[in-house]
């Protein structure tokens, strides 16, 4: 067994889950029509898509739930720029709202790319939200809808967020150096 690198806690369990509940309170006016569907983006914002989807359940939301697998990161802590659809969503979006959730939004690059592949799958509205949001990300008309927090400019790991794979289930979220 390999020992862990140093992991700074950015953010502990009992906040994080604190701030997934303040998000789905936020959400839950928007979403309270039955039409909705939250399409998770994978891997990393898996943690956070089902934590948020009881939350909503709490709230009495409902959303059909489902995924896309997109990838810009591989194995590297730096964006190709180049986004890479692993595998589409299996669900019709034809005028229904989509609420797009991921993990991290850092450049932007791989919501607008799953926002605007939504939208030509016909989806009457796309909403995104993001657990974290980097300090240079885009913010106003480019950047996210709803986030729970922002992040450090440090590169994150836990709660679905990996290095190279590596520490996707530690339940808070650390920094790497």
């Amino acid at each position: 067994m390999t020992d862990l690198p140093k992991i700074d806690v950015v953010m502990p369990e009992a906040e994080l889950m604190a701030r997934v509940e303040e998000l789905a309170t936020r959400l839950a006016p928007r979403l309270a029509t039955p039409d909705w569907t939250a399409v998770s983006i994978l891997i990393g914002a898996t943690p956070f898509t089902s934590d948020l989807m009881k939350a909503l359940a709490r709230r009495h939301i409902h959303p059909v739930l489902d995924v896309m697998w997109l990838e810009s990161y591989r194995d590297a802590r730096e964006s190709s720029g180049r986004v890479v659809v692993r595998a589409d969503i299996a669900r019709n979006v034809e005028g229904r709202g989509v609420l797009l959730i991921d993990d991290v939004f850092d450049t932007g690059r791989t919501l607008d790319f799953a926002k605007q592949h939504l939208i030509a799958k016909g989806a009457r509205e796309v909403i995104t939200v993001a657990l974290t949001q980097k300090p240079w990300a885009p913010r106003g008309e480019m950047g996210v809808d709803y986030c729970a927090f922002d992040a450090p400019g440090r590169f994150l790991v836990g709660y679905g967020m990996d290095d190279k794979g590596l520490y996707r289930g530690l339940p808070y979220i650390g920094a790497l150096d």
